[in-house]
Protein backbone atom coordinates (compact mmCIF):
# COMPACT_ATOMS: atom_id res chain seq x y z
CA UNK A 1 0.00 0.00 0.00
CA UNK A 2 1.21 3.34 -0.51
CA UNK A 3 1.05 6.60 1.11
CA UNK A 4 1.09 10.27 1.44
CA UNK A 5 2.38 12.53 3.74
CA UNK A 6 2.24 16.14 3.83
CA UNK A 7 1.49 19.42 5.83
CA UNK A 8 -1.68 20.82 4.22
CA UNK A 9 -3.93 21.52 6.76
CA UNK A 10 -6.88 21.37 3.69
CA UNK A 11 -6.19 17.83 3.91
CA UNK A 12 -6.95 17.10 7.56
CA UNK A 13 -9.68 15.02 8.04
CA UNK A 14 -11.39 16.02 11.28
CA UNK A 15 -14.02 13.06 11.42
CA UNK A 16 -11.22 10.93 11.64
CA UNK A 17 -9.00 12.70 13.57
CA UNK A 18 -11.61 12.82 15.91
CA UNK A 19 -13.01 9.49 15.61
CA UNK A 20 -9.15 7.87 16.34
CA UNK A 21 -8.44 10.48 19.58
CA UNK A 22 -12.08 9.87 21.06
CA UNK A 23 -11.84 6.32 21.29
CA UNK A 24 -8.22 5.00 20.70
CA UNK A 25 -5.50 7.45 22.25
CA UNK A 26 -4.57 6.80 25.80
CA UNK A 27 -4.40 10.41 26.56
CA UNK A 28 -6.55 13.66 26.08
CA UNK A 29 -9.74 11.61 26.55
CA UNK A 30 -11.56 14.33 28.41
CA UNK A 31 -11.36 16.48 25.46
CA UNK A 32 -14.67 17.33 23.42
CA UNK A 33 -14.71 17.17 19.95
CA UNK A 34 -14.92 20.93 19.56
CA UNK A 35 -11.99 21.17 21.68
CA UNK A 36 -10.18 18.91 19.10
CA UNK A 37 -11.44 20.86 16.66
CA UNK A 38 -10.13 24.19 17.80
CA UNK A 39 -6.64 22.37 18.64
CA UNK A 40 -6.81 21.34 15.15
CA UNK A 41 -7.88 25.04 13.74
CA UNK A 42 -5.46 26.67 15.81
CA UNK A 43 -1.78 24.06 15.58
CA UNK A 44 0.83 25.78 13.95
CA UNK A 45 0.94 22.78 12.09
CA UNK A 46 -0.66 20.00 11.10
CA UNK A 47 1.09 16.49 9.18
CA UNK A 48 -1.88 14.04 7.82
CA UNK A 49 -0.61 10.43 6.23
CA UNK A 50 -3.22 9.14 3.81
CA UNK A 51 -3.82 6.43 1.93
CA UNK A 52 -2.78 7.16 -2.03
CA UNK A 53 -5.66 5.12 -3.27
CA UNK A 54 -8.71 6.64 -1.54
CA UNK A 55 -7.41 9.64 0.16
CA UNK A 56 -8.13 8.02 4.10
CA UNK A 57 -6.25 9.96 6.93
CA UNK A 58 -4.50 7.11 8.54
CA UNK A 59 -1.98 9.27 10.52
CA UNK A 60 -1.52 12.93 12.09
CA UNK A 61 0.14 14.82 14.35
CA UNK A 62 -0.06 18.60 15.05
CA UNK A 63 2.45 21.16 16.54
CA UNK A 64 2.25 24.48 18.80
CA UNK A 65 4.57 27.17 18.62
CA UNK A 66 6.28 30.30 19.15
CA UNK A 67 7.42 29.95 15.87
CA UNK A 68 10.44 30.83 16.41
CA UNK A 69 12.48 28.79 18.60
CA UNK A 70 10.05 26.19 20.49
CA UNK A 71 7.29 23.79 19.40
CA UNK A 72 5.56 21.17 21.26
CA UNK A 73 4.69 18.12 19.47
CA UNK A 74 0.93 16.46 20.12
CA UNK A 75 -1.38 14.04 18.91
CA UNK A 76 0.56 11.60 16.97
CA UNK A 77 -0.76 8.54 15.82
CA UNK A 78 -0.75 6.19 13.08
CA UNK A 79 -4.14 3.56 12.94
CA UNK A 80 -3.20 0.43 13.65
CA UNK A 81 -4.12 -1.34 10.33
CA UNK A 82 -1.27 0.74 8.74
CA UNK A 83 1.52 0.59 11.45
CA UNK A 84 4.74 -1.02 10.76
CA UNK A 85 5.13 1.00 6.62
CA UNK A 86 6.97 3.80 8.43
CA UNK A 87 4.56 6.12 8.58
CA UNK A 88 5.46 7.45 12.28
CA UNK A 89 8.67 8.17 11.04
CA UNK A 90 7.58 10.17 8.00
CA UNK A 91 5.09 12.19 9.83
CA UNK A 92 7.78 12.89 11.96
CA UNK A 93 10.02 13.85 9.52
CA UNK A 94 7.52 16.22 7.62
CA UNK A 95 6.41 17.56 11.07
CA UNK A 96 10.15 18.00 12.53
CA UNK A 97 12.98 17.87 9.57
CA UNK A 98 11.28 19.08 6.58
CA UNK A 99 9.53 21.98 8.62
CA UNK A 100 9.94 25.28 9.23
CA UNK A 101 10.97 24.01 12.95
CA UNK A 102 13.79 21.92 12.00
CA UNK A 103 15.98 24.44 13.95
CA UNK A 104 13.58 24.56 16.80
CA UNK A 105 13.53 23.20 20.52
CA UNK A 106 10.94 20.44 20.85
CA UNK A 107 9.37 18.84 23.63
CA UNK A 108 6.37 16.29 23.73
CA UNK A 109 4.63 13.64 26.39
CA UNK A 110 4.40 10.20 25.47
CA UNK A 111 4.36 7.08 27.22
CA UNK A 112 5.18 4.91 24.33
CA UNK A 113 8.03 5.26 21.37
CA UNK A 114 10.78 6.77 22.83
CA UNK A 115 13.27 4.97 20.24
CA UNK A 116 11.50 6.18 17.45
CA UNK A 117 11.65 9.81 19.02
CA UNK A 118 15.30 9.74 20.09
CA UNK A 119 16.22 9.14 16.30
CA UNK A 120 14.57 12.49 15.64
CA UNK A 121 17.03 13.88 19.10
CA UNK A 122 14.48 13.94 21.49
CA UNK A 123 15.93 13.15 25.06
CA UNK A 124 15.01 13.17 28.72
CA UNK A 125 14.98 16.65 29.89
CA UNK A 126 17.81 18.32 31.89
CA UNK A 127 17.31 19.91 34.85
CA UNK A 128 15.95 22.94 33.66
CA UNK A 129 12.59 21.52 32.23
CA UNK A 130 9.34 21.71 34.67
CA UNK A 131 6.23 20.59 34.25
CA UNK A 132 3.11 21.93 35.79
CA UNK A 133 0.28 19.21 35.17
CA UNK A 134 -3.38 20.12 34.87
CA UNK A 135 -4.94 21.25 37.59
CA UNK A 136 -7.48 18.97 39.54
CA UNK A 137 -5.14 16.37 37.91
CA UNK A 138 -3.18 13.88 39.76
CA UNK A 139 -1.79 11.98 37.21
CA UNK A 140 2.15 12.08 35.78
CA UNK A 141 2.54 14.09 32.43
CA UNK A 142 2.49 10.53 30.30
CA UNK A 143 -0.75 9.07 31.80
CA UNK A 144 -4.20 8.56 30.02
CA UNK A 145 -5.76 12.33 29.80
CA UNK A 146 -2.62 14.41 30.18
CA UNK A 147 -2.09 15.54 26.96
CA UNK A 148 0.58 12.86 26.34
CA UNK A 149 1.15 12.20 23.04
CA UNK A 150 1.96 9.41 20.49
CA UNK A 151 0.56 6.12 19.41
CA UNK A 152 2.90 4.41 16.90
CA UNK A 153 2.97 0.85 18.16
CA UNK A 154 5.58 0.29 21.39
CA UNK A 155 9.64 0.08 20.60
CA UNK A 156 9.48 -3.75 20.58
CA UNK A 157 6.94 -3.72 17.83
CA UNK A 158 8.62 -1.35 15.68
CA UNK A 159 12.27 -3.47 16.27
CA UNK A 160 13.53 -0.53 18.09
CA UNK A 161 15.51 -1.43 21.56
CA UNK A 162 14.06 -0.20 24.77
CA UNK A 163 15.19 3.33 26.13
Amino acid sequence: MQYDVDDDPRRIQPDAVWAWLSTEAYWGRQRTRADVETQIAGAWRVVGAYRTDTGEQVGFARAVSNGVTFAYLADVYVTAPHRGHGLGKRILEQMIDDGPGRDFRWVLFTGDAHGLYAEFGFETPDTTAMVRPARGSQESPASPGSGASCALGSDAQRGLPAT
